[in-house]
C-alpha cells in the first residue's frame, strides 16, 4: 500500500483537510457523467461556496448539464475564517436555481446567500436537511473523515461522485460497498492532483511539479494516489480486463503461506486461465470489472489472522497471511475471474 507524503499526514492529523479541488480536475471527470444530472438537484456540501470550483462547474454548466437546483455549503472553523472573501464569521451556504436574465452567467443577484445558525458541519442537522433535498453529491470531503462521509451518504441512500485518497479502498467500511458493488471507483484513479491549500509546500520536487503546472507553489499542493469514488455508472466499469498470462506453476505464482491463494503483484500479469482465489495490488480497483472478476476479500499486509470480513486463519509463527516464503506482503484484494479461459 503506498504510503501519504507529509502534507496529507499532516492534515489528517490535525482532521483539518482544506484542500480546494481544481476545476480542470473537475471538468475531466464530470464530462463521463453528463446523462446521470438531467433533472437534479447537486449538493456541495464540502465546499467554500465562495471560492470552490465545485460551485463553479455546475454553476456555469447549470442549463448545458439540465439541472434543477445547485447547493453549495462548508464547514466553518469557528478559529479560521474559511470563507475568505467573506467579512462574517457565520457558516453560509448558496442556492442557485439557474439563469433569470437569459445571459447565461450565474450573477450574484441569481444566488442566494443563507446562513447557517451553527458551523456547517456536514454531520450537522442543518447540513442534512440540505442534503436530504439532493439527487447526487458531488464534492472532496474530509479525507480524515472519510469514513464518516461515506456512511452519511449510504445512510440517506444519495448518489455521489467524491474525491478521496485511493487508500480508502483499505478502509473496512469503503471496502465493504465495493465488494458489494454498491459503489465503484470513477473515471479518474490514482491521480497525482494539485490542490489550492493554505499548507505550506516544502518539497521541492512537488513545488516543482506544482510550478509546472502553471500554479503557485506557495498556495497549492500535489497529493498522490488520488482517486474519484462513485456510485454512478460510467464506462469504463464495464470495460474488460485483457488478460495475456497463463498459470503455469507456483514458480511464476507462488502461494501465500497462510492462506490458499495465490500472489499476483501486478494487474497485468492475472493469468486467464486460473480458476481459483488470486491476490492482487489494491490498484487492480482501478479496472475492476464486475463481469469479469469477483472480490471475495481483502488480507492486509499487516494483519496475522484475520482478512477483511473478519475470517479468521491459522498463521503461522512471526507471518502473515500475506507472507510468502515468510516474507510478508502488501495489502492484498483477492479475487476470482468469472470467465476463465481455457
Amino acid at each position: 500500500m503506498s504510503r501519504l507524503n507529509s502534507n496529507l499526514h499532516r492534515a489528517k492529523k490535525a482532521k483539518d483537510d482544506e484542500f480546494y479541488t481544481q476545476l480542470t480536475d473537475i471538468e475531466k471527470e464530470m464530462r463521463h457523467y453528463k446523462k446521470h444530472f438531467k433533472g437534479k438537484v447537486v449538493y456541495c456540501n464540502c465546499d467554500d461556496p465562495v471560492v470552490s470550483n465545485f460551485f463553479h462547474y455546475f454553476s456555469y454548466n447549470f442549463e448545458h448539464l439540465g439541472l434543477k437546483k445547485l447547493i453549495s455549503s462548508c464547514y466553518q472553523d469557528q478559529e479560521r475564517d474559511l470563507f475568505t472573501q467573506h467579512k462574517t464569521k457565520k457558516a453560509i451556504w448558496l442556492e442557485y436555481n439557474g439563469d433569470k436574465n437569459g445571459d447565461r452567467i450565474p450573477d450574484a443577484e441569481e444566488i442566494g446567500t443563507h446562513y447557517f445558525k451553527g458551523d456547517g458541519d456536514f454531520r450537522g442537522d442543518e447540513s442534512i436537511a440540505l442534503l436530504k433535498q439532493a439527487d447526487i453529491v458531488v464534492t472532496n470531503p474530509p479525507f480524515s473523515l472519510f469514513r464518516e462521509y461515506i456512511a452519511q451518504l449510504v445512510k440517506y441512500k444519495k448518489k455521489f461522485l467524491i474525491v478521496g485518497n485511493q487508500n480508502a479502498i483499505t478502509y473496512k467500511e469503503t471496502f465493504k460497498l465495493l465488494k458489494a458493488n454498491k459503489m465503484w471507483l470513477g473515471v479518474g484513479t490514482n491521480l497525482s492532483m494539485v490542490f489550492k491549500s493554505p499548507y505550506k509546500n516544502t518539497n521541492d520536487k512537488n513545488r516543482d511539479y506544482v510550478s509546472n503546472k502553471g500554479l503557485d507553489p506557495d498556495s497549492h499542493i500535489r497529493i498522490p494516489a488520488i482517486t474519484w469514488f462513485t456510485n454512478l455508472p460510467h464506462k469504463k466499469r464495464n470495460k474488460k480486463v485483457v488478460l495475456c498470462k497463463k498459470y503455469y506453476s507456483n514458480k511464476d505464482y507462488p502461494k501465500y503461506d497462510n492462506y490458499g491463494a495465490i500472489e499476483v503483484s501486478k494487474v497485468k500479469d492475472i493469468p486467464m486461465d486460473y480458476e481459483g482465489v488470486m491476490g492482487v495490488p489494491i490498484t487492480f480497483m482501478n479496472k475492476y470489472n464486475p463481469k469479469q472478476f469477483e472480490i471475495v476479500t481483502a488480507i492486509n499486509g499487516g494483519s496475522k489472522k484475520a482478512d477483511m470480513d473478519g475470517n479468521e486463519f491459522y498463521v503461522k509463527e512471526n507471518t502473515y497471511l500475506t507472507s510468502i516464503k515468510g516474507k510478508p506482503g502488501y495489502d492484498r484484494i483477492i479475487i476470482k475471474n468469472k470467465k476463465v479461459e481455457k
